[in-house]
């Protein structure tokens, strides 16, 4: 069945991937960007002014109808942001915003709404156990404490609205074209920098961008995946030592792995003023995906192995 779906983000690192899934599948796709030209061929832009989608009432068409929308666009975590002082602005976009678009949507048609959230809408960490939907959330930052907000306004509003929510929350997004932390580990191991990564055994679920894409695309039709929230990562979890490992042989990079101490790195970075970043290298975070996998059936179609190497041979091809 060909759906009318809007989405939001649909120029970025993410929106683009769903967007071909989407677009593979026979679905007619409209993208909400600020730029003209962003998105991928085949999707119909709706050009946006403003913030926060302050303006999106008038930049939405009238004639726009939708069966289903995926809001992907948000105020990104930035690594070191921590003061209180920013959560007004992310509460501004991933909040407010969000439930902006909701009701948009909900005025042109659409009976399901499918929010990208984020893992750290629950928290930065596992300890012993991999993190299920059921835990208790504790986001420890601004970007996690408006994405944890945003799931539950939109869950109240579909309630309200008779639109079925669905909740996603990825981890690290991988593949061809992603930037921030990934694109320079991989610019690190290409240059053949010492890495003091050799000793962290911690283990970490990550989410090849293509198995996200796939796993949005079916929230969007799986009848049960109605009014649930879901958890969305790789088939199996690696170390760090370990993903830096198989990014220098997808590389044809030297493995150069130095074993420096987890201990001695959090008390580096303590010294240094960077305890937060440390702790997201050498800590766990592992998530429980079985409740996507019982729900919807959903499995991820790409392995880990096959997803490095693809954003590996991007990286090649582009640098």
């Amino acid at each position: 069945m060909t759906q009318n779906v809007v989405m939001t983000g649909a120029s970025g690192f993410v929106g683009k991937a769903v967007s071909r899934c989407l677009l593979s599948r026979g679905d007619v796709v409209h993208g909400l960007v600020r730029r003209a030209g962003s998105a991928v061929d085949g999707v119909h832009e709706v050009r946006l002014t403003g913030d926060d989608f302050q303006q999106l009432e008038d930049d939405w068409p009238r004639t726009l109808t939708c069966d289903v929308v995926v809001h992907l666009a948000a105020r990104v975590h930035v690594m070191g942001e921590t003061s209180p002082e920013a959560l007004p602005s992310y509460r501004a976009m991933n909040v407010e915003g969000t439930l902006r678009v909701a009701r948009l949507a909900a005025r042109a048609g659409a009976r399901r709404f499918v929010f990208v959230s984020s893992i750290k809408a629950v928290g930065e960490r596992s300890v012993g156990k991999p993190i299920s939907e059921r835990d208790e959330p504790l986001p420890q930052d601004a970007y996690g404490i408006s994405k944890l907000e945003a799931e539950r306004a939109l869950l109240e509003f579909g309630r309200t609205a008779g639109m079925e929510i669905v909740i996603v929350r990825p981890p690290l997004v991988y593949g061809p074209g992603v930037r921030a932390n990934f694109f320079n580990l991989m610019r690190a191991i290409d240059k053949g920098i010492p890495l003091p990564l050799g000793a962290i055994s911690a283990q970490r679920s990550l989410v090849y961008v293509d198995n996200l894409a796939d796993a949005i695309a079916r929230c969007t039709i799986a009848p049960a995946a109605a009014g649930e929230t879901f958890h969305v990562a790789d088939e199996r979890d690696v170390a760090v030592r370990e993903l830096a490992a198989m990014l220098a042989e997808s590389l044809d990079a030297p493995r150069r792995l130095l074993p420096v101490p987890a201990g001695l790195l959090r008390l580096v970075g303590r010294l240094t003023g960077r305890s937060a970043t440390v702790d997201r290298l050498v800590g766990e975070l592992r998530l429980d995906c079985s409740h996507i996998r019982e729900v919807i059936g959903w499995h991820p179609p790409h392995s880990t192995e096959q997803g490095l190497s693809d954003t590996a041979a991007w990286f090649r091809s582009t640098h």
